[in-house]
Formats: structure tokens, sequence, C-alpha cells
């Protein structure tokens, strides 16, 4: 499937290296691609990155191949680039389209941010990581997702699913800025996911080692601290379709959901026909309703 070219010239300021360097070789996805992607997502992926330290993933020859991880800034960059030094790292900060733009071009393929911003020490989300045994057991992380939509939906809580773009789903409550401690929501994350194993034990566990899981999805709460990062919105990944990291409507998270659904040129289709599902994301802080549901568990 083919990328329908239009739209703004690129940035001035960016020089774009081997445009039609293939990049996702088995879905025929080309630099210049890739970038028109970048584009095309970026008023919805940049509200997630803003003043977030920034991970990428670089994949130097293309997907699949030789990758790694960059936290630390190149030495030379250009002058629109902003970097934040910390504990020894020189962070990226991508605020803007030519940031976004010019790690793409540099080949940073995914895009992982912490849950807190860089003027806080406290996470502006919790996320509960969905991880089924393997893509063929998508559904559980489906059937999983529902069920912690059912509970957050009693404790009014406003709850918004997202694809990992691999093999799980992610579930964000959004949450009001500087206020809650990553010990509050650890205690949070903690009893809904026990909460699930004693309901369902055949199908969830909090077991860290694979080979205890018995084929069941894990429930990962212990990753949600200072420090660790995610995907972010709209985040491609390093697997040969090129699956993106797709913020979903609720009302999309059934049995025939798959994460096949959303490759590079089915999410630039999918904004351009019905916009982004996270668009009230950051509108929604969940303060008085989180806070009344740690107060309940804290007497407990």
């Amino acid at each position: 499937m083919s990328i329908i070219r239009f739209f703004n010239p690129l940035p001035h300021t960016l020089e774009v290296t081997h445009p039609d360097k293939p990049i996702w070789p088995a879905i025929n996805i080309q630099k210049d691609d890739y970038l028109l992607y970048l584009q095309h997502v970026a008023p919805y992926m940049l509200p997630y990155l803003r003043d977030r330290l920034l991970t990428v993933i670089r994949y130097p020859h293309g997907v699949p191949g030789e990758s790694f991880y960059q936290k630390n800034s190149p030495d030379n960059v250009p002058d629109f680039v902003t970097t934040k030094q910390i504990r020894g790292k020189n962070y990226i900060i991508c605020n803007d389209l030519e940031t976004l733009l010019w790690l793409g071009n540099q080949l940073a393929i995914e895009f992982h941010i912490p849950f807190n911003k860089i003027n806080s020490n406290k996470p502006t989300e919790n996320v509960f990581d969905l991880d089924p045994p393997s893509l063929n057991e998508f559904a559980i992380a489906t059937e999983a997702a529902l069920h912690l939509k059912t509970i957050f939906n009693q404790f009014g809580l406003q709850s918004f699913p997202k694809t990992s773009g691999g093999k799980g789903i992610y579930v964000y409550i959004p949450l009001p800025f500087d206020t809650f401690t990553y010990d509050d929501t650890r205690l949070f994350f903690e009893f809904k996911c026990k909460f699930l194993c004693e309901q369902e034990p055949r199908w969830y566990t909090t077991e860290r080692l694979k080979k205890n899981r018995n084929n069941r999805l894990y429930l990962d709460y212990v990753q949600h601290k200072a420090g660790n990062t995610l995907a972010a919105p709209y985040s491609p990944r390093g697997n040969e379709k090129g699956l993106i990291s797709t913020p979903l409507n609720w009302e999309e998270v059934n049995d025939s959901l798959t994460p096949t659904m959303f490759t590079i040129p089915a999410v630039i289709d999918r904004i351009q026909k019905q916009g982004n599902p996270f668009h009230s994301f950051i509108r929604t802080e969940n303060s008085q309703q989180f806070a009344n549901v740690l107060s309940q568990l804290k007497k407990e």
C-alpha cells in the first residue's frame, strides 16, 4: 500500500539525506514516506513528547536490522534542537516539528518517554501495560482492557486505550500535573493488578519471569516508576510491518481488534478520517476521583 503524497513542505532547516532509502522494505516504506508520516502525526504526537526526556531507538539500516537505544544527544545537533543535562546524560527534548523530523531523518524509529515532565518528579498518567504471551493471544489483552475500564468507570476515572505497536495494549489514566507521587500510583497499580489476578487467575499474572507465566497475560505494575519509559502515542515500533502504537476509542476494543491493523499508511488514513481518539486526554485530569480512590486504598 502506498502513501498518498500531499502535505506541507519540509522545514527549510531540515536537509533530508537518502530520501529513497528503504526503512521498512517488507511494506515498501522509504525514508521520505516515514518523514511524511511524522508530519501527519506531529500535531497528535508532539503534545506527549513535549518537555519530556526522550529516549529513541534508531535503526540506521532500516527495519528489521541493527538498532540501538539513544538517550544521550549526539555531539553535533542543529541549533533548533533543545537538550537538557540530567544525571550525566544530555537528553533531547522534542518540542517541535523540526526536531521530530530531524530525529526521523536520523532514523529514530521508536520514541519512548518517561511518565513525568522535566519540571516535575510526579507522573502525569497511570499506564497499565497489558502484555499477552504472543500476538496470537492478543484477545486476552482486549479482555483485560475492558475489565479495567469497567473498574475505572465504577470509580469515575476516565481512561484511554492504546495499542503497544507490538502484541499488547496500554490503558492510560491521565493525572493532574505535579500532584500524585509514584508511590501513589504504585499503590493503585498493585491493588488493581492483584485484584484482576484474583478474579481471573487462569488468564492474568503479575509474575515477572516469563517461564513462570504459563501462557497468561502479564500485568506489569513494577515498571511504572521514575526513569522508566513507554512508547509514545503514535510512535512506530521496530517490527517489519511498521506497526504504530495507536490511540483507540473504547468502542474499537473488541474481538475484531488486532495490532496489525495499524500500519503507517493505515494510521495516516485513520487520522485524516476520524481524528485523534486521545483528543481530550490532556484536558482530562481525574484529580478528585483519583484522590478518592487513594484515600480508600490507604485506609485498607
